[in-house]
């Protein structure tokens, strides 16, 4: 650690993370921000995401002993999100939609892997009105606006003026008010006397309960449970397999069950409904639009080799190789421990064209050899043993190429994709595509 920052009872300076969090917010002596700096990761042996999972083990405990609620927040390598886990509870009735928020974030804390759980819902806090009797402040000659900053002054307190210290920065606010023990007593404050009356004469007190905050999305009212995971399985879509069906089991007073929404917003604000969002939300847009991109690709890798080859099955040959990546990529993140992330699947996607570039290097020098007079059988042959070389060296290429990010948190989805990817396809299609060439086409060359 090279430093740390502590902002108690205000907001940290504006960050984006903390734009999407509404960290900018926090204001009171219940909320406090720790901003630690880690010294160069080439300084150290771990990684800023194992010490943020060390420090949370540690801070967990002491957060129990105090009844505080800490959450370990990591710099995000992607668009930042409200929470990595959030279950956004939709239904008409507030009370209704709290006691569900509150079964869910039960289920949060029962999950093995899901930790910083918490929601969006003040504890119930008491509330004391101080309601004038007109009469009596009548008859004493006080009036209401008068009791009224009597009390003022003595919880929120009087502004009075600045006071100005050379060695201060900011001008230091002068406020007038009780300390905390006294403001903090109901009948040290009904004692308090108003033009020598006692306050207790002059007013009547009431308790209730403090109002909750009321959150809305898309014009209708929600209540968020939010969460982040941290643990062997660290992507949110296992955490909400697990706790699907356990929300699909919950039941609310009117008999029917909760409806789930993956992606899509709900749009009937008469029942009671939630949405998984957060960093899933971003994952799925991601691989959306990325298997959207995939599509596009392969559709105009397609039409080029149509062109080029002036035949309709010959493209589906060559790019019969482009699964073959999958053999290596997949077993590879697993041995390395690495998840298939959104550079994964880029990688994927650019590593489908090298792999066609590699099977076009077959196709096109059987039919060279085609048009030399060797036979087919022959020219399969050749062409697997004389192209290698060259697919061979593109393959070192790009593993070389690749290996400078293989170690990078962020793209090392991209290395190990385009890497294996690449051995794999080399030793595969080095031998299917020339025998699929053979398979459709020894009819048309007998």
């Amino acid at each position: 650690m090279v430093n740390l920052q502590t902002y108690a009872g205000t907001a940290s300076p504006y960050n984006f993370n903390g734009l999407v969090r509404h960290y900018y917010l926090r204001q009171g002596p219940n909320v406090a921000d720790i901003q630690i700096n880690l010294t160069s990761k080439g300084e150290r042996n771990l990684q800023s995401h194992e010490i943020a999972k060390q420090v949370r083990a540690r801070l967990e405990p002491i957060a129990l002993r105090f009844g505080a609620r800490i959450k370990v927040a990591e710099v995000p390598p992607g668009p930042p999100v409200l929470e990595t886990l959030v279950a956004e509870v939709y239904g008409p009735d507030l009370n209704k939609r709290i006691a569900l928020a509150g079964q869910m974030r039960d289920l949060f804390k029962s999950t093995a892997g899901v930790v910083d759980v918490d929601w969006y819902v003040e504890d119930a806090q008491c509330k004391y009105e101080f309601v004038v009797n007109e009469e009596k402040a009548a008859l004493s000659g006080i009036s209401a606006d008068e009791i009224a900053r009597t009390v003022q002054v003595a919880s929120a307190g009087y502004h009075a003026g600045l006071l100005h210290q050379a060695a201060e920065k900011e001008d230091v606010p002068l406020t007038i008010r009780l300390d905390r023990a006294t403001r903090s007593d109901l009948e040290r404050i009904e004692s308090l006397r108003v033009g020598g009356v006692p306050l207790r004469e002059l007013v009547e007190v009431r308790q209730s309960i403090e109002d909750k905050s009321i959150y809305h999305k898309n014009l209708m009212p929600v209540t968020y449970v939010t969460a982040d995971v941290a643990g062997a399985m660290e992507s949110p879509v296992y955490a909400i397999l697990k706790l699907g069906p356990q929300i699909d089991a919950m039941k609310i007073p009117e008999g029917y069950g909760i409806e789930q929404h993956m992606a899509s917003l709900p749009t009937d604000a008469s029942r009671y409904s939630m949405k998984w969002d957060g960093e899933w939300h971003v994952t799925y847009e991601v691989f959306r639009d990325l298997g959207i991109a995939f599509a596009a690709v392969l559709v105009l890798i397609y039409g080029l080799v149509v062109g080029w080859f002036r035949s309709f099955l010959t493209p589906l040959i060559i790019m019969a190789a482009i699964p073959f990546s999958l053999v290596g990529i997949l077993p590879a993140h697993g041995l390395l421990h690495a998840f298939f992330t959104a550079t994964s699947m880029i990688g994927f996607i650019a590593g489908a064209g090298i792999v066609v570039r590699n099977s076009i290097i077959l196709v096109d020098f059987i039919e060279l050899r085609l048009r030399e007079g060797m036979a087919l059988d022959q020219a399969v042959i050749d062409a697997g043993a004389v192209r290698f070389r060259p697919m061979m060296l593109t393959a070192a290429a790009v593993v070389a190429g690749s290996s400078v990010i293989l170690f990078d948190p962020i793209f090392q989805g991209l290395a190990i994709a385009l890497m294996a990817g690449e051995v794999a396809s080399l030793l595969l299609s080095r031998m299917t595509v020339p025998v699929l060439f053979y398979v459709f086409n020894r009819r048309r060359f007998v």
